[in-house]
């Protein structure tokens, strides 16, 4: 094989794409990057893909397409594509990077539900001088956390480091040190009894959708905490801001949502109990993405097996 290769990257629009560029320039030089409009002129010659949301049907126009590396932590917007190519495998972004930068959001999502700095933030807006103590310490509050990869394992141990007390849930059993936890439907009501701040960090799949909704919220006690950081699929936004309305929830951090940008105008961006941020919890540098696909790719063309691999019956 020749050294040369090609990659399309859509991802960010044109200011990162020259970014991508600088940096995959100093990590391969043998790899050459292509914007969208030029890799679909140039389709027959494109070796490998890092897209965000690539147009429905281009990537399997593109036959030596050896591998579509995601350049976020889900795929979501690639298995929009309906016609993506047959057999060609999709890299998840599921660096250790991602995960630390995951339980950085998640502790400082907690510690600002705990020390309730909403309302911090909307005092200093308006000047004013409004003192109040907060009740809880973090040892005084335990944190539940649905999903328990590395990601939920990540955040578990920064917590606990903390003083919050973790358990967690996940759809099958799960060994986490430190972690009390629980599996399957049938163990989620009990689990959510004990969790004082909610943490979803489930992947996107059929059987999470809506799972955070009025039903859940209820069996969670009184003026509990909400953190959304999986997918906005996951949770009713009108089934939260009733929550929240009606003191069911003391508080929530969200990060993502359906659809994306949360639109202008919606109730949570003015929310005095809410914290709306724009789906940054744990997305690394392009330096960093671009130095995991660079080892990937080089791994892979010495017959190294992909990492992180998108699997279809799991839904991620």
């Amino acid at each position: 094989m020749s050294n040369r290769r090609v990659m399309v990257v859509k991802s960010g629009g044109p200011e990162a794409f020259q970014e991508w560029r600088d940096c995959f320039a100093a990590l391969d030089p043998g790899l050459e990057l292509l914007d969208w409009d030029a890799a679909l002129r140039r389709r027959d010659e494109v070796d490998y893909a890092l897209v965000w949301d690539p147009e429905p049907g281009g990537l399997a126009t593109m036959p030596r397409l050896r591998a579509i590396f995601g350049s976020g932590a889900g795929v979501d917007g690639i298995l929009l594509d309906t016609r993506l190519p047959r057999g060609v495998p999709i890299v998840r972004m599921a660096i250790p990077e991602a995960t630390q930068r995951m339980g950085e959001f998640c502790c400082w999502a907690a510690l600002s539900l705990l020390k309730d700095a909403r309302r911090m933030a909307i005092a200093q807006a308006a000047g004013e001088w409004d003192y109040f103590e907060a009740p809880y310490r973090a040892d005084m509050r335990t944190v539940g956390i649905m999903g328990l990869g590395a990601m939920g394992a990540r955040c578990a141990a920064m917590l606990s480091a903390i003083g919050f007390p973790v358990i967690g849930w996940a759809r099958t059993a799960k060994d986490v040190p430190g972690v009390e936890s629980f599996a399957g439907a049938e163990a989620l009501p009990a689990f959510l009894a004990r969790t004082d701040i909610l943490v979803c960090l489930l992947p996107a799949t059929p059987e999470t959708r809506h799972i955070i909704r009025a039903e859940t919220l209820a069996m969670l006690p009184p003026g509990a905490g909400y953190v959304g950081i999986g997918r906005g699929m996951q949770h009713r936004l009108d089934d939260i801001l009733a929550a929240l309305d009606s003191g069911r929830l003391s508080g929530a951090v969200l990060d993502v949502f359906e659809p994306e940008p949360l639109p202008a105008g919606h109730p949570l961006w003015q929310h005095p109990k809410a914290i709306v941020t724009p789906h940054v919890a744990s997305l690394p540098s392009r330096a960093e993405r671009a130095g995991f696909v660079a080892r990937t790719i080089a791994g892979f063309e010495r017959g190294e097996t992909l990492p992180n691999l998108f699997d279809p019956a799991r839904g991620y």
